[in-house]
């Protein structure tokens, strides 16, 4: 899926098509519920918890399973533990996200997708004249965290903080396998080509969101990752170039971060990049850890 929490919230409903995969992990026996690995190798022995960044009020995810497995856990990883800093965020995304000089946003949208561009900036509550500012990798997340607003899920609610005030509370740290300016270099460094598919998929996949993060919450809620993979093969075939900045670098850099571990990690990542191409758990494998499903 997308993994991007506030403004990557968009990663969390639109990557799932613009970075689709084209394999999954074998379907494997295990609890109902979202989908749980342990991770171990030499003196490390944690887990791996396939996460979704935003979702509606009130949905019950913390299974019996997760629960131990988080008071085993002597810490806490996230993507990025400085995500939750707000303030620290939304001064990054403006300062990587803005250019000047940028063409309007209508000028960078075909016209076959004017009406759809129309229709998406005016459903999210924004402008084409405010999302100009920014260069179109920025802008793309922008009008699809818009569209959050209509289906009514948000970062809030979504697992990580929980995680982070259950962690807190029993006093153990926090982490991260990367700082939230290497996710936002991540799009930021795409070609202008790149990005420029990256926010016409936006646009063409906002009018089908609510359907699409439906069907991806009911396969998360089960842990069905052939299924969450399956979804990130409908659609448009994926920009190689975006999928290689977005998921697979980043994994190949988690891994490095995840190796000299040792002790009892609850790492905690979208699940997204637990599917496909070089996924994590693919990646640690290759590395000789034993990952093995639990839930």
């Amino acid at each position: 899926m997308r993994r991007f929490t506030h403004f990557l919230a968009l990663c969390a409903l639109t990557l799932v098509a613009a970075c689709g995969q084209d394999s999954s992990p074998k379907p494997e026996a295990a609890q109902a519920g979202p989908a749980l690995w342990q991770v171990s190798r030499g003196t490390m022995k944690g887990w791996l918890f396939g996460t979704i960044h935003v979702l509606p009020k009130g949905v019950a995810w913390e299974t019996p399973t997760i629960s131990e497995a988080m008071a085993q856990a002597d810490r806490l990883v996230l993507e990025a533990a400085d995500l939750q800093d707000e303030q620290k965020t939304l001064a990054l995304f403006e300062q990587m996200g803005r250019s000047p000089g940028l063409p309007p946003l209508d000028q960078r949208v075909p016209e076959e997708d004017q009406v759809a561009l129309v229709k998406a900036v005016a459903d999210g509550g924004t402008s084409t004249q405010m999302l100009s500012g920014y260069e179109s990798w920025a802008a793309a997340m922008l009008l699809s965290a818009a569209s959050q607003q209509a289906l009514k899920v948000s970062q809030d609610d979504g697992v990580e903080p929980v995680l982070i005030a259950a962690f807190k509370k029993a006093g153990k740290p926090i982490g991260g396998l990367e700082t939230v300016e290497r996710q936002f270099a991540a799009f930021d460094t795409l070609p202008d080509s790149a990005q420029a598919k990256l926010l016409v998929q936006t646009v063409r996949e906002t009018k089908d969101m609510k359907a699409l993060f439906d069907r991806i919450l009911t396969a998360w809620r089960k842990g069905d990752m052939e299924a969450i993979a399956k979804e990130d093969q409908n659609g448009e075939q994926p920009d190689p170039v975006v999928e290689e900045a977005v998921l697979v670098a980043r994994n190949r850099d988690w891994v490095k971060a995840i190796a000299p571990m040792t002790g009892r990690p609850f790492i905690a990542v979208g699940a997204g990049h637990l599917t496909g191409r070089e996924n994590l758990i693919e990646l640690l494998e290759a590395k000789g850890f034993t990952v093995t499903r639990v839930q």
